[in-house]
Parts: structure tokens; sequence; C-alpha cells
């Protein structure tokens, strides 16, 4: 799950939202310097955030298409379908921590 980027090749560019920011979600931040790694904390924060911005981005974007000022209905519903998909996505993700957590909590020391 590390290269996000494999996953997203398909989608297509969307309005205010470019592919680079959103082809690695779950890599290091951008803010860390050169050598050093992120933790996970502010990783995992991160990549919400970006989820964030794509659903902010298609709920803006049907908005402006219930309001007549677009006519591009294909782009809506692709913004639109990829909001669900990074929200899925990010749904595994947590599903994966509880999992690890759960299995970790279960050892004995």
């Amino acid at each position: 799950m590390s290269n996000f980027s494999s996953i997203t090749p398909w989608l297509p560019g969307q309005t205010g939202v470019s592919n680079s920011s959103l082809s690695s979600p779950l890599s290091s931040p951008s803010s860390s310097p050169a050598g050093e790694q992120g933790d996970f904390g502010s990783t995992l924060s991160d990549a919400i955030d970006k989820v964030e911005m794509v659903h902010t981005s298609a709920q803006q974007q049907m908005q402006g298409l219930l309001q007549g000022d677009r006519q591009d209905i294909h782009n809506v519903m692709i913004a639109v379908e990829k909001a669900d998909v990074a929200f899925q996505l990010m749904m595994q993700v947590r599903n994966k921590i509880v999992n690890a957590y759960e299995e970790i909590s279960k050892l004995q020391f």
C-alpha cells in the first residue's frame, strides 16, 4: 500500500487538484527535510487532508452543476467517483491499522 500511484494512474486530472498531489497520499510529507522520514501520524494526517481536498473539490463541482454553472456532467461524475475511491481507500487503510492494533494488543510480553 506504500505506492498509491500504482493504483490510480487511470484517474484523470481534476480541476483544482493536481494529480501529483494525489498520486501518493501515503508518502512522506513534503515539508520534511530531505533524508528525514515523517512520522506515521503526520503521514496519515496528510493522506486524510488530501482525501478531504478531493471530496471538497467534488462537492464544489457538483454544486456548480446543480446551479447551472457547469455543463460537463462527465467531469463532475469522474470527480465524484474519484472522491468515492479515495474515501474507500482511506477506510481500508483505517481497517488495516485497527487490525494491526488488535493483533499487537493480543501479543503477550
